[in-house]
């Protein structure tokens, strides 16, 4: 087995009397997506600044070691490894986006001639050439998060961490840096993810961890969180209250809405589960006007991991 990008064991931070993070654990492997979810002030920001290098963890804390390199003893070879965009642009807007570029290039330390042709290569990835001599300031949203992460890139981080790096994009933008992403991917680099849409964990994570009130909750594939939350069934609604009353006769175990005549069938979404439904029905000689099949998606996950009422809870990590 080849060693993970990221590993961490009884993470630690806490402010004043406040656990931000309360001993976690965590675990990605190279060349993949981890996405790490959570409600606002969960302690995702602050999973990125300790691995980053930018925060120092509590005394205590397990090892961490990012890139192959342990993060107590070796902070400059994790900085060297890694790339950080963070939810606020570092993108300049005073000078234009291909001086941003020098900029960085030369921070990295490289030789002009090769902060150049670099520069150049990345500006023309991500579609910034004809808006390269123009200010920053005068790039939309979009184009400074391009940007933000072409700069990132400068230095050829094998890890970068992406904190709720499409936060106040427009749905078409959040989809060209869902396709940025995926490339960056497909080039062997990994991705530490932070954010709040769940759409785009499910899009893009090959593994997701949901954070609340600075525990791990669950952990797992989209599909094998998915899996964790009940909820699924089949709706069926008629227009037709006799056909209505025949069918919940038909079958047991349904909830009903009288006022709207629908039935509620609990259900995994399987073909067997679906098919059995509609096989009693035809015995039944009735016929639903609607039929509608609901599983658990990651909404559901997150607000049964992360509800105010729900209490701490141990990890559950699905294998």
């Amino acid at each position: 087995m080849t060693h993970p990008a990221i590993a961490a064991t009884g993470l630690r931070k806490s402010y004043g009397d406040r656990a931000v993070l309360d001993g976690i654990d965590l675990a990605v492997p190279a060349g993949t997506v981890f996405a790490l979810l959570g409600p606002n002030g969960a302690g995702k920001t602050t999973a990125v600044k300790i691995l980053s290098t930018l925060v120092s963890p509590d005394a205590g804390s397990g090892a961490i070691r990012v890139g192959g390199h342990d993060l107590a003893t070796d902070p400059q070879a994790v900085r060297a490894a890694i790339g950080v965009t963070g939810q606020f642009s570092a993108v300049d807007g005073l000078i234009t986006g291909e001086e941003n570029m020098l900029l960085m290039a030369d921070l990295h330390h490289l030789p002009r001639h090769e902060g150049r042709r670099v520069a150049a290569e990345l500006l023309e990835r991500f579609d910034l050439v004809d808006a390269a001599k123009k200010p920053a300031s005068t790039y939309s949203g979009g184009m400074k998060r391009r940007l933000d992460i072409a700069m990132t890139l400068v230095g050829s981080p094998r890890i970068i961490f992406l904190d709720e790096p499409t936060t106040g994009l427009d749905p078409r933008s959040r989809h060209t840096m869902w396709h940025i992403i995926r490339g960056l991917v497909s080039g062997g680099t990994t991705v530490f993810l932070t954010t709040q849409y769940l759409e785009e964990a499910d899009q893009l994570a090959d593994r997701i961890a949901v954070l609340n009130e600075g525990r791990i909750a669950a952990e797992g594939s989209a599909e094998e969180l998915k899996r964790l939350v009940p909820g699924g069934h089949v709706r069926l609604r008629f227009t037709d209250p006799d056909t209505y009353r025949s069918a919940a006769g038909a079958l047991r175990g349904t909830t009903r809405d009288d006022e709207a005549l629908t039935l509620r069938i609990p259900s995994d979404g399987s073909q067997r589960e679906l098919r059995a439904v509609l096989d009693r029905l035809d015995s039944a000689g009735v016929e639903a006007d609607e039929l509608t099949v609901h599983t658990p998606d990651l909404d559901d996950v997150f607000f049964a991991l992360t509800g105010p009422d729900i209490p701490n809870q141990p990890k559950e990590n699905v294998r």
